[in-house]
């Protein structure tokens, strides 16, 4: 079964072009021309990505994601504006896992979409079929890739797909310091560019949710100009 993607976006040029591209892909679009009305379609039903744009009346794309945020992890690129970092940093902080500057080519935001698809995919579906995929458990940390659900002394905690992926490689191997390089190869697809600062900010975003549950959380370790560690408390 294809995929459903929302686009939201108050540009009616984008919304007529960009799900005519996704729909000659193969996936089912809707459409939503601003937030408000988006929020209210998706409590009734989530779709399996969406893409909102920044800038829109009523309710911007930060806002819609932020209350998103609060009850789903559905994978979310962010359009933003070609010279505004701050949007993207917001973007990341606030939990979407994915961005394309304004303008972009619609080739590569299919490309892009059918990346994340297919991570989270993999969350969903870590192992062959019958095969046994290991729940991870690292002190206080449950980590279960295959019903994407993650825990903390027993208090749930909601993580994106990028998230999940994140804090899976670094729960692997305790101890184990992991670049940012490696790191993106665990969350991204080969074809997808990332920077520093995006891993950073995932990192931020993990610790933050983590802190949510135990204000003394310190598992996620930096190790300044090297990487990241997890440590098994």
């Amino acid at each position: 079964m294809s995929a459903t993607i929302a686009l939201v976006d108050d540009d009616r040029n984008i919304l007529t072009s960009v799900s005519m591209a996704l729909e000659a892909e193969g996936f089912r679009v809707r459409t939503y021309g601003d937030g408000a009305q988006a929020l209210t379609a998706f409590g009734r039903e989530l779709p399996d990505l969406a893409v909102l744009d920044i800038k829109m009346p009523r309710l911007d794309g930060m806002e819609v994601l932020r209350r998103l945020r609060q009850s789903s992890a559905v994978p979310v690129i962010f359009l933003t504006s070609k010279d505004d970092e701050i949007d993207e940093v917001l973007g990341l902080k606030l939990g979407a896992d994915d961005y394309i500057r304004k303008p972009f080519s619609q080739r590569l935001l299919i490309e892009r979409i059918r990346a994340l698809l297919r991570r989270a995919e993999a969350v969903r579906r870590p192992g062959e079929a019958g095969a046994e995929v290991p729940t991870i458990v690292r002190g206080r940390l449950v980590l279960d890739p295959v019903r994407h659900t993650c825990t903390w002394a027993g208090q749930p905690v909601v993580l994106t797909v990028t998230e999940f992926l994140i804090l899976q490689a670094l729960a692997q191997r305790p101890g184990h310091v992991k670049n940012r390089d490696q790191l993106m190869d665990a969350a991204y697809d080969e074809q997808v560019y990332v920077d520093d600062r995006t891993i950073d900010s995932h990192i931020k975003r993990l610790r933050k949710k983590f802190k949510a549950v135990d204000d003394d959380f310190g598992a996620i370790e930096t190790l300044y100009g090297v990487g990241y560690r997890y440590s098994e408390e």
